[in-house]
This record gives C-alpha cells, structure tokens and sequence, in this order.
C-alpha cells in the first residue's frame, strides 16, 4: 500500500451566520485575498519609507498615491483574473454562457490573467500621475508574494488544484470522488500538494529573495531590476509545478491524458506553461534593461 497524508478535517469556511434567512459565510479563500492585500501593502509602505533604498534618495509614490493605486490594483486582480480565466482555459464555454462571465462566486480565477489585470492598472495610474513606472513596479512586486503565499495555503484548505497521483510520502489523499478517483489505482489515491509547493516556492522563496535583494543588495536603485526578478521567479516557478499540477479539466482528453494545451505526439506544454513564458522572457528583459542602465550612469 503506498504510504499518504490523510487530507486534514478542514472545513472552507472560517465561519457562517444566518441573518433574515440569508447565510453569509467568511471563506478562507477570501480572507487570504484580504490579509495578503494587507500584508502587501504594509510591505510596500515600508519599503517606500526607507528612502536609503531608491535611486536617489526618491520613492515612487507617497502614502496617498499608493492607497488610491490599491484601489486599482484590486480592481484590475479581480477583473484580470476573472477574464484571464475565462479566456485563457474555458472560452468556449463562456461563449455560450455569456451571463456567467463576471459571476466570480462560481469560482474560476487565473493568475496570469490577475497579473496582466494589475499591469493594466498601474499602467494607467501611473502613466495619469506621472509616476516612474519601473520603480512603482519594483514596489508593488514587492507586495505580490504575500498574497501568493496566503492564497494557495486558501487552496489547499479548499482541496481544490491539486496535483497528480503519486507514490511519495508526503502525497496527501485530498477529498471528494475526483480527486481520489485516478486512473490505473485500485481505491484511495495520493496526490502532489501543488498548492504548498507553489506556495513556497511563489510565495516563501521568492517573496524572501525580493526583501534580501530590496534591502540588504540594492536592487531598488536598478528601476524595473525586482519587477523582473518576480517575473522570473514566479513564471519559473509556476513551469516546474505544473509537471506535477493536475491540469483542467477541460484539456483531458483521450488522446491527451496529461492535459496539454499545446503537444506534438506525448510531448508538449500546459497552458500554465505556455502562459509562463512570456513572463520569464519579459523578466529577463526588464533585469538585463535595468543593469544596463545602472551600468551607464556615472559612479
């Protein structure tokens, strides 16, 4: 018998009341989306105020600007992922259930969509402000991990994302008749814990690399260096979880049991890898952009 973790007895909800009949319940899912935009901004605010950190003794943005850019940061994660979801692993469904689009309650999120949400955003509210792009991305980069962390801890407690089968001891037998039904296994079935692994390795990891490099390195005074960092970071990140991440549905088939958006005979990429790529290559990009410049100015 392969040796497993029993999913533990969590529930999704924190807790639920019932007012005039109605139920309203606090999700874990959605508090992790409120303590990470907390912590997130607590982060930035700090590290804006230690003005030793930036090129020229000179932040971004003040307080006021960075609460009235959160404003659009959240709208732009909400909208972003939402329609990145939509888009990007479901559109023929949405094509024809066009009313179900913005029901964002059904589930259904992707962070690659969130992530071109928030670059939208900022775009506009900085471009409008006249704030220095590069750095204000450098700082709300800074401020992403937390939430990463929180949010795929969210996922885990709601037994949802998990990975594929596997022998591993630390594989844990998640809940529900589809994530214990897999093919070519007799009864019960272990899984990867994608979710703790992206949540280490987004969230952890790379939210301590950027806090080391921000601080204790420089890097602040290389405009556009830690936004690339994150880039990087996370879209590898994401490429090497997905080996062991159970894909959509929607890509399974027959022909394609690995769930590949994009494959020649058995080899080929998910669409969370294929949407990792750009992100790499334009993290590359930004950091490569960054040391030249600083490379240039005169010591």
């Amino acid at each position: 018998m392969t040796a497993m973790i029993p999913f533990p007895d969590l529930s999704p909800e924190i807790f639920s009341i019932t007012i005039f009949g109605i139920e309203l319940a606090l999700r874990w899912y959605a508090m992790a989306y409120i303590v990470g935009i907390l912590l997130g901004y607590w982060l930035v605010i700090r590290t804006t105020r230690r003005v030793t950190l930036w090129l020229d003794g000179t932040p971004p943005m003040e307080k006021p600007q960075l609460e009235d850019l959160l404003f659009w940061l959240i709208l732009g994660v909400i909208l972003g992922g939402r329609l990145g979801y939509v888009f990007f692993y479901q559109p023929g469904y949405y094509l024809e259930n066009p009313g179900q689009i913005l029901q964002v309650w059904r589930g259904g999120m992707a962070f690659h969509g969130g992530l071109l949400g928030v670059v939208l955003a900022a775009w506009f509210y900085t471009t409008r402000h006249k704030i220095p792009k590069f750095s204000a991305a450098d700082a709300i980069a800074i401020g992403v991990p937390p939430g990463l962390l929180l949010g795929r801890i969210a996922n885990f407690i709601n037994a949802e994302l998990w990975g594929r089968p596997t022998d591993l001891p630390w594989g844990v037998a998640f809940a529900g008749e589809a994530a214990q039904a897999c093919e070519g296994v007799v009864g019960i079935c272990a899984r990867h814990p994608s979710q703790l692994y992206e949540a280490l390795l987004e969230g952890l990891i790379l939210g301590g690399g950027l806090l080391w490099l921000a601080w204790r390195r420089g890097a602040l005074k290389m405009p556009g260096f830690i936004c690339g960092v994150f880039l990087v970071g996370y879209g590898l990140s994401r490429f090497l979880v997905e080996f062991v991440r159970q894909p959509d549905a929607q890509f399974i088939s027959p022909g394609n049991p690995l769930g590949l958006a994009w494959h020649v005979g058995g080899v080929g990429l998910t669409m969370g890898q294929i949407l990792s790529l750009p992100m790499i290559a334009l993290g590359c990009w930004l950091m490569m952009r960054a040391r030249r410049r600083a490379a240039s100015q005169p010591a």
